[in-house]
């Protein structure tokens, strides 16, 4: 099967994004499967256009264009017609992370100025979300798809039917500049804000991991996503590429569920599987056969990949896995390694079209902090402090917040979030490579660093770890047998019975400061402790 893009146009990038979904659906024909739900429903783009021009005639009652309407609802067919409904008559969905708690849920209704939520009551009764909901129903009103359904009238069936014919006389028609989608940060180092990508973002971000892999995708690829898409990963590259790149995309609801993922992987036909180092690691744990076998390769971002997860993968099945790294603020892809380019240790080369620029950071000798700019990077951000106000971003750059290295061949290397380290003797040490050390030795379980403070270094390292016969002078002889600074060493260990995760998959580094100060608290000398 050839590739499906040539090098990176930007003009590909000028379309809305419900825009772009019509001009697949011609492309590719109307009538081919695009989208497999964890009920085994298959949809076809007919199906999925009909479907969004009937419920978005619908949902546009008591909104006007412009408006945020809340979106929550978990990954499968019901999340993407919903977005593609709100899209198609020029409302922006704010996608809502229902796993971050009433606190910091309310601080994002606020912020995006959200009065509607579209959600469904087989989702609620299901994930037990009624406490949740009793407690956002004084911010906005909520909104059932099935009471919605049953209450299309003839109007709205109309333009489900007619939609597909006259598509571009019966939706809106946005600028790609004008907001296309609205996602929150995680709130762990405050409150969450809203990130605002325009349809340019969106579009452009998916054009340009076509084309930075273009030998690697291909139209009978079957990619599988269990990422939340409140997750940008999940909404962007699990959602929208396979439908606006013409492949089919099989969606489950939950990346928690780590045995039943496998079979479906195994039952679907999966080529393309994308997860998080966390989920990938305890599905290949979950699996009895060969049930990832048929993937071609594995894509993980939002975290780094550990060298035993990447082991583990090839050895058990023979796939190849291909690390990315991204940020919501850039739709969310910034670089990825590509299948005949994948340097290990690397988050790969830069997409096309992405600027990146390094500031020199006071103690971290190889590489800056760096700072993106390009096509897909987003409009700017909402707060709950300032609602519905636009804080754009400076001259278009993004501060990723994150130390990174670029090598001579342009593949980056991730040293950890800038907060993420702590200066200890005037040294600047990476929590990574605490946590690394940590996994390399004790490979069957899980790690996290956090920063307490020191009365005499100022700051001291303690490791969280799920191993419960975790030693620190086991640890500190394989850190001089390897050469490991020892100021990379945790001053403590604390066992714990599972570390803090968000429900993205990613670690919740909030969750693991505070876990670790309490813990502390409670546990002066800890369990093992430095002379």
């Amino acid at each position: 099967m050839a590739s499906l893009r040539s090098p990176y146009d930007p003009r590909n990038a000028e379309l809305a994004v419900f825009q772009a979904l019509l001009a697949a659906c011609k492309e590719y024909g109307g009538k081919k499967i695009v989208l497999h739900d964890a009920d085994d429903r298959k949809l076809s783009y007919d199906d999925i256009v009909r479907a969004a021009f009937a419920l978005g005639s619908s949902l546009k009652k008591g909104t006007r264009r412009g408006d945020a309407v809340g979106l929550m609802l978990p990954t499968g067919a019901g999340a993407v017609i919903t977005f593609f409904a709100i899209n198609a008559y020029g409302r922006v969905p704010a996608m809502l992370n229902f796993t971050a708690g009433a606190r910091n849920m309310k601080a994002a209704l606020k912020a995006a100025q959200v009065k509607r939520i579209v959600t469904a009551h087989a989702f609620i009764e299901k994930a037990e979300l009624h406490e949740l909901v009793g407690k956002l129903k004084s911010e906005a009103e909520f909104v059932y798809l099935e009471d919605v359904r049953k209450s299309l009238g003839v109007r709205q069936k109309a333009a489900g039917a007619l939609g597909p014919i006259a598509p571009w006389a019966a939706s809106a028609n946005p600028d790609p500049g004008a907001p296309a989608v609205i996602l929150f940060t995680s709130g762990t180092e405050g409150d969450p804000k809203g990130v605002v990508l325009t349809h340019r973002n969106i579009v452009a971000n998916v054009h340009q991991i076509l084309a930075h892999v273009p030998d690697a995708l291909r139209l009978d690829d079957v990619l599988f996503s269990p990422l939340p898409t409140f997750h940008c990963f999940g909404l962007t590259a699990g959602a929208l590429l396979p439908l606006l790149g013409g492949m089919k995309s099989v969606l489950h609801p939950s990346p928690l569920q780590t045995k039943i993922i496998p079979k479906r992987v195994e039952q679907t036909g999966a080529t393309i599987l994308f997860a998080t180092d966390t989920f990938l690691n305890q599905y290949i744990r979950a699996c009895a056969g060969d049930e990832l076998g048929k993937l071609r390769f594995a894509v993980c971002g939002a975290e780094r990949v550990r060298d035993e997860t990447r082991q583990l993968v090839r050895r058990r099945f023979n796939v190849e896995l291909l690390e990315g790294y991204g940020a919501t603020e850039a739709a969310p892809v910034i670089s990825v390694n590509q299948p005949h380019h994948n340097h290990h240790g690397t988050v790969g080369r830069p997409l096309p079209g992405m600027e990146v620029q390094f500031e020199p950071v006071p103690g971290i000798e190889k590489g800056g902090r760096m700072l993106v700019k390009g096509p897909n990077v987003m409009q700017g951000y909402l707060s709950p402090s300032r609602p519905g106000e636009l804080q754009r971003l400076p001259s278009g750059w993004h501060d990723t917040g994150d130390i990174v290295v670029q090598d001579e061949d342009g593949y980056l290397t991730i040293k950890g979030r800038l907060k993420r380290f702590a200066k200890i003797g005037g040294e600047m040490v990476s929590l990574a490579v605490v946590e690394n050390c940590a996994s390399t030795l004790w490979r069957e379980h899980e790690h996290a660093a956090a920063v307490l403070p020191d009365k005499r270094k100022g700051e001291q390292i303690v490791l969280l770890t799920t191993f419960p016969k975790a030693d620190r002078s086991e640890l500190q002889r394989w850190a001089q047998d390897h050469g490991v600074n020892e100021l990379s060493l945790p001053r403590k260990i604390f066992q714990v019975i599972a570390i803090p995760v968000l429900g993205t998959g990613k670690m919740d580094i909030g969750g693991v400061q505070k876990l670790a100060a309490e813990i502390a608290a409670r546990n002066e000398g800890g369990v093992q402790a430095a002379e």
